[in-house]
C-alpha cells in the first residue's frame, strides 16, 4: 500500500468519525425537518452503573436466601455472577456504546446465570410447599418468597433490555428503527422530551407490572416479546398463588 492510500484511508475514517460526532452532538432531522427522537438516533448510550447496581441487589436477594433454597455448593453461581460482572465493567467502564460480541456473550451469559440460579430457589420453593415442607411461619416464607419474586423481576427486566432492538449498543447506534416494545413515549412525540429514549428502568416497570398485574404496562410487539412476557407473567402467577396458599395454610 502507498503512502497516498494510507493517507486517503485515514481521511475516511477521520471522516466517518467526524460524522458520529455530528449525530451524537446534534439532533438529527427528518426529510420534513422535525427533530427525530432519540430513541431513532444515534446518542451517547445508557450508563452501566444503574446495570451493575441492579445485578449486584439480585445477587444479594439470592445469598440472602435461606440455605434449604440454595443449590449445592450455594456459592458457586453468585460467584460466577460476580466474576462476570467484574468482568464487564472493566471491559466497558463507562457507557453502553460500543458493540462487541464478546461484551454481549458476557452480558447475556451473566443473565442466564443469575435466573438459572433465581429458577433453581424457586423450583425448590414450590417443592417445599407443594410437600408441606415450606416451614411452619409465615413472615420466613413470605420473605423468601418476595426475595425469589424480586429476582425474577430484575432477571426479565434485563432479558427485555438487552434484546429490544439489538440491546443496549445496538439501540445506542440506532442499529433498528423497528421496537419490540411499544412504549407510550414513542406514540406521543409532541409530549414527551426529544432526548428520551428507552433506559433500563423503562424496561424495569415493564417486568415489574408484567409481574404484578400479569399484563406488560407497555406492549411488546415481536413474537419474541410476546412470548418472553407471557413466560413471566405464567411463572409470577405460579409462584405468587404457591406462596399465598401457603402462607394462609400456616397462619391458620
Amino acid at each position: 500500500m502507498t503512502s497516498t492510500e494510507h493517507l486517503q484511508q485515514l481521511h475516511t475514517v477521520r471522516t466517518e468519525l467526524d460524522r458520529l460526532e455530528r449525530l451524537i452532538t446534534e439532533p438529527i432531522t427528518s426529510n420534513d425537518g422535525e427533530t427525530l427522537p432519540a430513541w431513532l438516533r444515534v446518542t451517547r448510550g445508557e450508563s452501566h452503573w444503574p446495570v451493575v447496581a441492579m445485578i449486584a441487589l439480585a445477587i444479594g436477594l439470592q445469598l440472602a436466601l435461606p440455605d434449604r433454597l440454595l443449590p449445592p455448593h450455594w456459592w458457586l453461581l453468585p460467584g460466577i455472577e460476580v466474576v462476570l460482572l467484574v468482568a464487564l465493567v472493566v471491559a466497558n467502564p463507562s457507557r453502553f456504546d460500543r458493540e462487541s460480541r464478546a461484551l454481549r456473550l458476557g452480558s447475556l451469559t451473566l443473565t442466564g446465570v443469575l435466573s438459572v440460579a433465581n429458577g433453581w430457589s424457586a423450583a425448590l420453593l414450590a417443592a417445599s410447599m407443594i410437600t408441606g415442607q415450606g416451614g411452619s411461619e409465615a413472615g420466613p416464607l413470605l420473605a423468601a418468597g418476595a426475595a425469589i419474586w424480586l429476582t425474577n423481576v430484575i432477571a426479565f427486566a434485563l432479558w427485555y433490555w438487552q434484546f429490544d432492538r439489538g440491546g443496549p449498543a445496538a439501540r445506542a447506534l440506532a442499529r433498528k428503527r423497528n421496537p419490540d416494545f411499544l412504549f407510550a413515549q414513542m406514540g406521543n412525540a409532541d409530549l414527551v422530551d426529544p432526548n428520551w429514549e428507552p433506559r433500563l428502568v423503562d424496561y424495569l416497570y415493564v417486568s415489574f407490572t408484567n409481574a404484578t398485574a400479569f399484563s406488560p404496562a407497555d406492549a411488546p410487539l415481536s413474537r419474541w416479546a410476546k412470548l418472553t412476557t407471557l413466560t413471566q407473567a405464567m411463572i409470577s402467577l405460579v409462584t405468587v398463588a404457591l406462596i399465598l396458599a401457603r402462607a394462609v395454610g400456616v397462619l391458620r
